[in-house]
């Protein structure tokens, strides 16, 4: 039978699981775990997998696993991450999340339930004497922590015999439907820093018989990004975002430490070696004059996830076959990071951003946010692509 042939039938089996991923989807969104402690996940996961015939391995980490279906000397892979964000839940449905303060709010229980689905199916292919390749799926945990997951799976040889792998990630921009591809560079590399600030401490009425540390923090905070912009090639696309600032319990003591914590960004990979090198100095000679000690600790994070051209052509037929050639969408590199990009650096491979946002809304909240609510239509369209993108490669 035809690839063509196969993909039509694709469309009939992942009809046939639709609802069954839902209710993962949405028990998934209920029960989010962070990263490293996906331990509920992987176990729905792996019974999923043995009821439908399969041998998962979970990961030697005790979260995450990877599965083959099917037989051959290499295979095709597919990824889904699988871990949850400490964020709160503004989704008002039944199946929110049912722990305080973490949610799935980047859409990672919809890759999941979609890769799933393509588990599913193609295993079904396979006891139907349908599928002449070996597929592997990878359900990865801890893609939210720095420096990734993935890193585990590759250490645990989920990329052994691998040649290509591919993924997807939930895009509120597109519209269910849609589709974004692109080759090249599709995310940014991305870093976590943090800085520390030490000082003596003392009362707010006689700043200069101590080191004023709040004004240190604060001056650190507004001066490091412009500072690092004038060092680094403007073209590098370099970005600084602070997103934790903390220090002091009175409003007349000053403390005697502080923090501030946040992400570098950068579209180019040698502005981003540069910059880690560059910033321990930059920021002792911002805080100098106020007499504090400073700390900071930059965690590498993950490089750009670079799309292999063949593999876009490859997903590119997956989804005019299976979806239309309409729904392709163009779509730029954003600064956002992602760890498949650790597997790109092994072998070639693609991701594509999976539109989610509901027709009958012109905007919808974005990744990352409480409000992040994606269509569920849009697990079928991935477990529709993943499975078709298998069978095409």
């Amino acid at each position: 039978m035809s690839h063509q042939l196969l993909v039509a039938d694709v469309l009939a089996r992942v009809e046939a699981v639709r609802e069954d991923m839902v209710a993962v989807r949405r028990d998934l969104h209920a029960h989010p775990e962070l990263g490293w402690h996906e331990v509920r996940t992987t176990e729905l996961l792996e019974k999923q997998l043995v009821q439908a015939g399969l041998s998962p391995r979970v990961l030697p980490t005790g979260t995450g696993l990877i599965c083959d279906i099917g037989s051959g000397d290499t295979c095709v892979a597919l990824r889904a991450d699988i871990d949850a964000l400490p964020v709160p839940d503004g989704v008002d449905a039944v199946w929110r999340s049912t722990i305080d303060g973490v949610a799935h709010a980047c859409g990672h229980d919809v890759h999941t339930s979609a890769l799933l689905g393509a588990a599913l199916v193609l295993a079904g292919m396979a006891r139907d004497g349908q599928l002449d390749r070996r597929v592997r799926v990878i359900f990865q945990p801890a893609e939210e922590v720095m420096p990734g997951g993935a890193l585990g799976v590759i250490a645990a040889g989920g990329l052994d015999g691998v040649r290509r792998i591919y993924g997807l990630h939930c895009d509120p921009r597109l519209q269910v439907g849609q589709v974004g591809l692109r080759v090249g560079a599709l995310t940014a590399a991305a870093d976590r820093l943090l800085v520390r600030l030490t000082g003596p401490g003392g009362h707010t009425s006689r700043p200069h018989l101590t080191a004023d540390l709040v004004y240190a923090l604060a001056t650190l905070v507004s001066q490091l990004p412009a500072a690092l912009s004038r060092r680094v090639d403007p073209r590098a696309g370099m970005s600084l975002v602070w997103g934790r600032i903390t220090s002091g319990s009175a409003a007349n003591a000053i403390p005697s430490r502080g923090e501030a914590e946040g992400t570098l960004r950068c579209l180019d990979v040698n502005a981003w070696r540069l910059a880690a090198e560059l910033i321990p100095d930059l920021a002792a000679q911002i805080v100098r004059p106020y007499g504090v000690e400073v700390d900071t600790e930059v965690t590498h994070g993950v490089p750009p996830v670079m799309n292999d051209a063949t593999a876009i052509s490859v997903l590119q037929n997956a989804v005019h076959q299976t979806l239309g050639s309409s729904a392709v969408a163009p779509t730029d590199q954003s600064l956002g990071g992602e760890d498949f990009a650790w597997y790109l650096e092994h072998v070639p491979g693609a991701m594509a951003r999976l539109g989610v946002r509901p027709p009958t809304q012109e905007s919808a909240a974005d990744l990352h946010t409480p409000g992040f609510a994606p269509s569920e239509e849009a697990i079928t369209l991935g477990t529709t692509i993943l499975a078709s993108t298998a069978l095409l490669d």
